[in-house]
C-alpha cells in the first residue's frame, strides 16, 4: 500500500471526490455523526459517546492512519465541493498475491444523500483499490432492509452472494446481512 495515496481521485460526472482521511477531518465528521445519529441507528452499531466528539474522531482517525501505514486499511473521506460529506473505507486488506482482497464500507451525511455521492465515492474507491492498492476482489455487506446502499453497490458492479444470519447487532437486535462481491477489472 502506498503512503502517498493522498491525491484526490475525482469523478468526471460531479465534483464528488475522495482522499485519504486527515486529522483535520475530525470536526466535520463529528458534526455529521452527531446530526445523523438517529438516522444511522438502523444501519450502524451503537457507538460510545466520545465517537460523536471531535476528540473521539481524532483518536479514531489516528487509529485508521496507523492501519493505513500498516497496509491493512485505506481510510478515505468523501468530499463535495471540498467539504467533507462522508467516509469511504477499504478495510481488512489482504495484499498477499494469492488473495489481494478487501472489504468496503461507506456513509454519506444525510444533508448530502440522494445526489449520487455514495455511488461516485464507491466508484472512486474501486479505482483506488484497483490502481493504487493492486487488489483483485472487494466485498461489502448491507442490512437486508438497506435498499439505497444495495442500489449503490449494484450500480458499481457488485452482486449479492449470500446472507450472513444474525451477523451484526443493530438497534438492539441481531440482524442479517446481505453479502456482496465484485471482482475488480470485471
Amino acid at each position: 500500500m502506498s503512503d502517498t495515496s493522498t491525491s484526490t481521485s475525482t469523478s468526471t460526472s460531479t465534483s464528488t471526490t475522495i482522499r485519504l482521511i486527515e486529522p483535520a477531518d475530525a470536526a466535520p465528521i463529528a458534526a455529521h455523526r452527531v446530526r445523523d445519529a438517529e438516522a444511522f441507528r438502523r444501519w450502524e452499531p451503537a457507538q460510545p459517546p466520545d465517537y460523536f466528539t471531535a476528540r473521539g474522531q481524532a483518536e479514531r482517525i489516528e487509529e485508521l492512519l496507523a492501519g493505513h501505514r500498516a497496509g491493512t486499511v485505506w481510510p478515505g473521506v468523501v468530499l463535495f465541493d471540498g467539504e467533507v460529506i462522508g467516509q469511504v473505507t477499504v478495510g481488512g486488506i489482504l495484499p498477499q498475491p494469492h488473495l489481494r482482497r478487501a472489504s468496503l464500507g461507506y456513509w454519506i451525511a444525510t444533508v448530502a444523500q440522494n445526489r449520487g455521492h455514495a455511488g461516485d465515492a464507491v466508484g472512486l474507491a474501486l479505482r483506488v483499490m484497483r490502481e493504487e492498492l493492486g487488489l483483485h476482489r472487494v466485498e461489502a455487506s448491507t442490512n437486508l432492509e438497506n435498499l439505497p446502499s444495495q442500489r449503490v453497490l449494484r450500480r458499481n458492479g457488485f452482486t449479492p452472494y449470500g446472507v450472513a444470519h444474525a451477523a451484526i447487532l443493530l438497534d438492539g437486535a441481531w440482524r442479517d446481512g446481505l453479502l456482496w462481491e465484485r471482482v475488480l477489472g470485471d
